[in-house]
């Protein structure tokens, strides 16, 4: 990543420049000078031009995580991928900005996020610092820790020296004293569940984090950890998981059930399938940008013949309900009891303020209903 006083301000103009965005829907936070004229002062010298909307928590709704005081935005937004060291910093600010301005105010983080690993926590520190300071109250901020971050046998799992360890690298690159959230990020098959939860019990203790969560988790060691929490007086809120229209088993597997019987809150990650639910792959052919093109989590071999086909009927739902599918993706989750939040990516703003708009209509008939799940085999 670049230091605030690098200098580097090339990719400015090419943030400008991105296709969909055009100048005047551009956030506040675009600088109108030129490049040069910010190249050899540091970002402290420079006074953000970014002013929130004041409207922003009109149209968002809040749903409470279980039983729990506190509230998430239906929509949050991860920085799992293009908030790294790798991306464009402006276009990052942008997101960010974007986001809040909808209001969004949970945006959701990891120890090993970036690329490189940990550059999304530094990227969200540098934008709280120059841009949001002043609104820390308004935000929910999270981060996780349990898959590998350094070498030897200490960074990764969910020992106690690793979880404590990793928040505090967390807390120092986010630039602040506390998050609102620490999540465990998987469950450990060595470490004995006490010690894992009895590390997010110190963490709260400390002053480090409000409330804890715990991701990946299958249901008994759920309740497992609900129950060990509960003895120690932990504030345990959330569980994070994946769950979309392409991926059902916690239906079947009773997590939800789980979850509704300790009162505790669900957010879901991946609710567009890594970008299968979206318009991005409609036509049959691989985009040149896209997940599956680049290999890493979504394969090309992955997008049969036969899943284009429950694609194309999902979107003809999607149509006839005026939505896009990724409108659509998401609204059905929101739809679904027990769903506190929809936790969701983009690579630009316009993305975000597009998924927005589901919020329009978050309603079905039986009828959508049975149809999807017949596409879906649920």
């Amino acid at each position: 990543m670049l230091s605030e006083d690098s200098g580097n301000f090339g990719d400015l103009e090419k943030f400008l420049k991105i296709p969909g965005d055009s100048a005047e829907n551009l956030p506040t936070c675009c600088f109108r000078i030129r490049p040069v004229d910010i190249r050899h002062r540091s970002s402290k010298e420079i006074r953000s031009m970014y002013k929130p909307n004041p409207g922003r928590y009109e149209r968002m709704t809040y749903r409470r995580c279980g039983a729990s005081g506190l509230k998430l935005p239906a929509l949050s937004l991860g920085l799992w991928h293009n908030f790294g060291s790798y991306d464009v910093y402006e276009n990052a600010r942008a997101m960010i900005h974007t986001a809040f301005d909808l209001g969004i105010t949970h945006f959701d983080l990891a120890n090993n996020y970036g690329p490189e690993p940990g550059s999304a926590e530094e990227t969200m520190g540098r934008i709280l610092k120059q841009d949001l300071s002043v609104h820390r109250d308004e935000l929910i901020l999270s981060s996780k820790a349990g898959y590998l971050m350094w070498p030897g046998p200490y960074g990764e799992w969910g020992s106690r020296k690793n979880l404590i360890a990793s928040c505090d690298h967390s807390l120092k690159r986010l630039g602040l004293d506390y998050v609102d959230i620490f999540y465990h990020h998987r469950p450990d098959p060595e470490t004995p569940l006490e010690e894992s939860m009895a590390a997010l019990d110190q963490i709260v203790r400390s002053g480090k984090a409000l409330y804890v969560g715990i991701s990946n988790y299958p249901p008994e060691k759920t309740r497992e950890a609900s129950r060990i929490l509960r003895s120690m007086k932990t504030p345990f809120v959330i569980h994070q998981m994946r769950y979309n229209l392409l991926d059902r088993h916690y239906e079947e597997n009773g997590l939800f059930k789980v979850l509704e019987e300790e009162k505790i809150g669900a957010i879901v990650f991946s609710p567009l399938a890594q970008g299968l639910l979206s318009d991005r792959y409609l036509g049959g052919a691989i985009p040149p940008d896209s997940r599956a093109a680049r290999a890493h989590f979504l394969k090309p071999e992955s997008i049969t013949p036969e899943l284009l086909g429950k694609i194309t009927a999902l979107n003809n739902i999607a149509a006839a309900r005026g939505q896009t599918l990724a409108q659509m993706a998401i609204a059905w989750i929101l739809s679904r009891n027990g769903i506190t939040s929809a936790l969701i990516g983009a690579s630009r703003p316009a993305q975000i303020r597009e998924i927005a708009n589901c919020l329009l209509n978050t309603d079905f008939t039986e009828e959508e209903l049975a149809a999807l799940d017949q596409i879906t085999g649920s």
